[in-house]
């Protein structure tokens, strides 16, 4: 899964070797952060119940919410068990991107299994705005 918030970076080839160097980390380091604001996003949303294109989850199956109720769960649906699925949840940046992801099969299983059913793993056009701002505000 991969989720991409464009901005439009300044064209760094006119830019003297040292200075495009120092950009390229400042570059990283506000994609990195940007990236941990998303990831906050959606931990905050999905654990409010709700996703990022169609408002709230649509409920547990019948099945499903006994199950959760025999071990003392929410019946809202949140996507967390144990929470160790939104735990995975991590990010990765270079001085062009930011990656966010989920750490280890099972976990990248569960998420990508979860998404179909309860879309959480995006932004809105709000939430993209407020990624691409907080790009701008890091690098200035």
């Amino acid at each position: 899964m991969d989720v991409q918030v464009s901005t439009r970076p300044r064209d760094l080839s006119r830019i003297p070797k040292a200075m495009r160097k120092q950009l390229q980390a400042k570059y990283k380091a506000a994609l990195f952060r940007v990236a941990q604001i998303g990831i906050n996003i959606i931990q905050d949303r999905t654990k409010s119940g709700k996703g990022y294109k169609d408002g709230a989850f649509k409920p547990y199956s019948e099945k499903y919410a006994a199950f959760r109720a025999e071990k003392n769960r929410t019946l809202q649906p949140n996507l967390t068990m144990s929470g160790n699925m939104l735990g995975a949840m991590t990010s990765k940046a270079n001085h062009k991107q930011a990656e966010i992801f989920f750490r280890g099969k099972e976990e990248s299983g569960k998420a990508s299994g979860n998404n179909v059913i309860r879309p959480f793993f995006g932004f809105d056009r709000k939430e993209q705005k407020r990624l691409g701002k907080a790009f701008e505000r890091f690098i200035k």
